[in-house]
């Protein structure tokens, strides 16, 4: 069903392209590439969200403070 929806939408974006001007055509038609791309099936993967930091074992320097530090 999200696969509907955005190659729905990459449909609709083509089809504004079409009476835009040379510029906003392009980034018109780049737009609905990603839309492609999420509407794939092949997408599914994750590979568009980044991966979360890996926590730290050791607090950060800035809190050991040396005598006389304030």
């Amino acid at each position: 069903m999200e696969q509907e929806f955005y190659q729905g939408l990459a449909q609709r974006v083509r089809v504004i392209a079409e009476k835009a001007d040379p510029f906003t055509r392009r980034r018109l038609l780049d737009l609905a590439k990603r839309y492609d791309a999420k509407g794939s099936p092949t997408s599914r993967s994750g590979s568009t969200e980044r991966p979360l930091p890996t926590p730290r074992t050791t607090p950060p320097a800035f809190i050991y403070s040396g005598p006389g530090e304030a």
